[in-house]
């Protein structure tokens, strides 16, 4: 298969990276092969595959544009096919809806969410719809002065389309009708807890999300576009202080396990899910092996993990033991600057890509996959 990372590059982000890196990925040994470098991208900082795997969208932080290219089937090379303006300031993330006619993007410094059509081609149109997120700053001033939009993902059916707010302590649910966002439910978090990013169980009727400012993931129970809280727990380990904040986050393919990064304690947060309930059990923490993990991934047969190091320059490869779910180091390291985003396609002959399935970014966390 081929990786596509991309990361910070801008000093206003500290960042130290150049652009876009593919790589070819042995799945069986886990071995990464540099195969191309995309020069003059600022900050492609998350990716987002059509399901074909026929074409990357790249949004990019602080900035004020999102970009599509053209993956080759055979060599994994990436072609710009266009870039669009995204609406707003600072896009973080893009989820594609289920007839791959429009990207919703959040745009955390503005505070809204907007829709870009996209060509036959895969080429992105312009914005046809911008929604201003609703609401109340949390407490924090510095992290929490206005509407944060941190992620979006849409949910199983395709209906209902999901925006975690950092800024306003909430997490809003639209249906989706006709490339237009509908606002269906606010749902509001702990003051002061931030929802960043979400996903959905494999299999259960169960969104976690992320709470960046508390360090914390709160369970729902998901009932046809609406959510009820179930439960909140912990990332950290009892008795653990000190400045952390989370980042990332990831459920297993057998939905076994959940996995949120920390930064600060620098480590993922490992949970046992309950496969009745969906709820969780703090099992531990593991070391990411560098500094503020802003994300992570598993690979598609959940065998391996990648710990992307922001501060750390590098990816950090673990071996996924799928029994205990506990994490252990591989030896292997991608050195790579300021690294923030993995997306994992499959190596393919040019005459098979009309015969074979679909793989998101995102449930590997949502290409989120």
């Amino acid at each position: 298969m081929f990786a596509y990372v991309g990361g910070y590059t801008t000093n206003d982000r500290d960042g130290r990276g150049d652009g876009i890196h593919v790589y070819r990925v042995d799945a069986a040994t886990g071995a990464w092969t540099h195969v191309q470098h995309v020069t003059g991208e600022e900050n492609p900082s998350l990716f987002t595959l059509r399901p074909d795997n026929r074409v990357l969208y790249s949004v990019h932080g602080a900035l004020t544009h999102v970009s599509a290219f053209a993956i080759d089937p055979a060599s994994g090379h990436l072609h710009l096919l266009n870039r669009q303006p995204s609406g707003g300031n600072n896009p973080v993330d893009a989820a594609l809806d289920t007839t791959n006619r429009f990207l919703v993007v959040p745009n955390y410094s503005s505070g809204n969410v907007a829709v870009l059509p996209i060509a036959a081609d895969g080429a992105l149109q312009p914005v046809s719809h911008v929604f201003q997120l609703p609401g109340k700053p949390g407490p924090d001033p510095v992290q929490q002065s206005s509407s944060h939009p941190h992620a979006v993902i849409f949910d199983p059916s395709h209906r209902f389309v999901i925006v975690p707010d950092k800024g306003f302590d909430c997490t809003f649910i639209f249906r989706f009708e006709n490339g237009r966002l509908v606002l269906n439910q606010a749902m509001s978090s702990r003051p002061g807890a931030a929802p960043r990013h979400c996903i959905f169980h494999p299999t259960l009727p169960v969104l976690y999300v992320n709470n960046e400012l508390d360090s914390t993931v709160t369970a729902y129970r998901w009932n046809d576009g609406r959510i009820e809280e179930i439960e909140v727990v912990g990332t950290l380990p009892a008795g653990v202080t000190g400045k952390n904040t989370t980042a990332e986050i990831g459920v297993a393919p057998d939905g076994r396990f959940l996995y949120v990064s920390n930064r600060g304690h620098d480590s993922i947060a490992v949970f046992s899910v309950a496969q009745d309930s969906g709820r969780l059990s703090f099992i531990g923490c593991e070391p990411t092996g560098g500094k503020r993990p802003r994300f992570f991934t598993l690979d598609p047969a959940g065998s391996f993990l990648y710990a992307a190091n922001q501060e750390g320059d590098n990816i950090v490869a673990f071996s996924v033991d799928k029994v205990s779910g506990m994490l252990t180091r591989t030896g292997q390291e991608i050195r790579v600057g300021s690294p923030s985003a993995i997306s994992f396609a499959p190596c393919r002959s040019r005459h098979k890509v009309s015969l074979r399935g679909a793989q998101r970014r995102s449930n590997l966390p949502p290409a989120r996959h």
